[in-house]
């Protein structure tokens, strides 16, 4: 019988946990490299320009300007409130803007996700014909748009025809009464196919044998689709209506492209203003204020709506 000598029984389990820690250490630097690019893009694009505007709100620094930052506390902030009616005006018309379109967005979305989702010929076409001016950019649309709002536009002549020129129609994006309205619908139908799709995903995780049972009991459609559907839908909804507010919130491009926030402010928003005043008119400290209380803004909304959906069981 051969005898191990001691020392090499000794050695063994030491050599095999310093196999181990090399290999684990080899891991755990392969994980790091990997994770190093994406780590490096969010350090570059969001948390030095978070920390960036959180100090420049602070301070009355400008774009271009010979003279070095001062800091000034919180007078940008008090400034917004009480000295600028356009940041208040903006406010007002991104709150309007996101009370219109968060709800009939995700209505809408839930009433076209229903219809497509029964089994009939041609609902794959409805599909694509819905979801192609999500696939199309903004920019793009809002043109397109803007050319049919023109007086002498697509929109006005088909209301012309309707009529019989009973009606005449208005310069949709150059009345303060219209403009914001003009750009509410453009906005819904943008953006409602994709929310079509996000319903129709929860809706095709429902088994079918639920509907069955409900049926079995008597239940029509307007029951299975309160007990059945609407409760199986949670989670979808929380997320669409998550997803919605925070782009109706954000609103610039559609501004941008179509009204740069007139007439007379009537569709400026608060990101818009914000870019305005921080590029054209060159206030970056002041800029940077209402950027941090629109991200406040947007934390308490979503923690509000966090609230009023969570699971009350």
């Amino acid at each position: 019988m051969t005898v191990t000598p001691p020392t090499v029984a000794a050695e063994t389990p030491r050599r095999s946990f310093r196999r181990f820690r090399s290999s684990k250490g080899r891991e755990t630097w392969a994980g790091l490299g990997m994770i190093a690019p994406a780590l490096v893009l969010l350090v570059l694009f969001l948390i030095i320009p978070v920390i960036l505007a959180f100090t420049l709100s602070f301070t009355n620094a400008r774009l271009i300007s010979p003279n070095p930052p001062r800091f000034v506390g919180f007078d940008n902030f008090v400034r917004a409130f009480t000295a600028d009616p356009v940041f208040l005006q903006s406010a007002w018309n991104t709150f309007l803007f996101a009370l219109v379109v968060v709800p009939v967005q995700a209505g809408l979305g839930l009433v076209l996700a229903v219809l497509v989702n029964r089994r009939m010929r041609g609902t794959t076409l409805f599909r694509v014909i819905f979801f192609i001016p999500v696939v199309t950019s903004i920019v793009v649309v809002s043109i397109l748009w803007k050319f049919m709002y023109q007086k002498d536009g697509l929109i006005n002549s088909m209301i012309d025809t309707i009529t019989f020129g009973a009606w005449t129609g208005v310069d949709w994006l150059n009345n303060p009464s219209t403009a914001l309205g003009a750009i509410i619908v453009l906005s819904i139908w943008q953006a409602v196919g994709f929310h079509m799709i996000i319903w129709l995903s929860g809706l095709q995780t429902i088994p079918e044998e639920l509907y069955e049972a409900a049926r079995m009991d008597g239940a029509g459609p307007w029951r299975q689709f309160t007990n059945v559907t609407w409760p199986g839908l949670r989670p979808t909804m929380i997320f669409v209506l998550v997803t919605i507010t925070i782009a109706a919130l954000g609103l610039f491009v559609q501004v941008d492209v179509m009204t740069q926030g007139g007439p007379t402010g009537s569709t400026s928003t608060i990101v818009y203003h914000a870019v305005r005043k921080g590029y054209e008119q060159q206030e970056i400290g002041y800029a940077a204020a209402i950027s941090l209380i629109f991200f406040v803004a947007v934390l308490v909304i979503a923690l509000v709506q966090r609230w009023l959906t969570r699971d009350k069981d």
